[in-house]
């Protein structure tokens, strides 16, 4: 029998070898495979750690966690007293919803007026900004306002230009349609009428008074809730604006307001009075029933 196979095996032997090479590969494929799922299934929580350390490292550099050899925070810092005065019920419940009514009334503005706003108005909102808590303290935001005319042309200029790139090309024909209800587009005269434009950094780094970086621990997060703050305080003293993202905007803004590499744009807010005749989309927010869960 191995007599008759012989010439078999000797005509094609390579084609078997590489049946086999390939099978054993395959298996040693499915094997890894399945380890991977199983730990991924098993260790959830873990590998949602590494990920969002991952973010971070990403932002801030493995050179930067190397050489941020001093603490954010002094070592001896003062720890004081809390300085707190507790509120009647009757008053916490009359202060929560006086804020909410407050809060409730914030609408997306497109239409602005070219009133002026007091310059300190805008002082106070960005500090109460500021007071957002951060990784660490590190504070890692930066609010540039714009209110030169020239300056918030050469903005404009920019976001149209790559916004209607947006539009036609990158955002797609789902992202477009379901603008289309907003009425919105690439055109933004807003951001020449509005009296100010303040524009968010995050800082990804900060720099020691050594040179030597300092690590922003949670520098996204931290400023965005920092624009929260900001977007609360411009609806409290009176004022309106419109949360605008400008996308592929920002190394060309960056470069345009002379801020350094390790800042990175979060959002652009024009900030003003609305127009008269001003408009908004008849929206419904989603009742509390759709946003809370109670586990008492």
């Amino acid at each position: 029998m191995f007599s008759e196979l012989l010439p078999f095996w000797t005509k094609y032997w390579y084609y078997v070898l590489i049946g086999v090479v390939s099978c054993s590969f395959l298996k040693v494929f499915y094997d890894i495979s399945k380890k991977s799922a199983t730990f991924i299934k098993n260790d959830k929580y873990s590998t949602k750690l590494v990920d969002n350390t991952m973010e971070q490292i990403e932002d801030i550099g493995e050179e930067t966690l190397e050489d941020s050899e001093e603490p954010a925070l002094p070592k001896d810092l003062k720890h004081i007293p809390c300085v707190y005065a507790k509120p009647s019920e009757v008053e916490i419940l009359h202060r929560a919803s006086e804020f909410y009514k407050t809060v409730a009334a914030r609408r997306t503005i497109r239409f602005f007026s070219p009133d002026p706003v007091p310059k300190e108005v805008i002082h106070d909102i960005i500090k109460a900004a500021g007071t957002a808590p951060s990784g660490a303290h590190t504070e890692p935001w930066t609010f540039v306002v714009v209110s030169n005319q020239k300056m918030k042309e050469q903005i404009r200029c920019i976001i149209e230009k790559e916004e209607e790139i947006n539009y036609k090309q990158r955002m797609g024909v789902k992202w477009t349609t379901d603008l289309l209800p907003l009425r919105t587009d690439w055109i933004k005269e807003y951001l020449t009428i509005a009296p100010y434009l303040i524009l968010v950094f995050k800082q990804a780094y900060g720099l020691l008074p050594n040179g030597k970086r300092k690590v922003h621990y949670y520098n996204e997060i931290s400023t965005s809730i920092a624009c929260g703050i900001l977007i609360t305080a411009i609806q409290y003293a009176g004022l309106v604006t419109l949360t605008s993202t400008p996308l592929n905007c920002g190394p060309a803004i960056r470069n345009l307001l002379g801020r350094p590499q390790n800042e990175k744009l979060v959002v652009l807010l024009p900030v003003g009075y609305p127009t008269k005749d001003a408009t908004v989309p008849a929206l419904q927010r989603k009742p509390l029933s759709d946003i809370l869960v109670e586990i008492e």
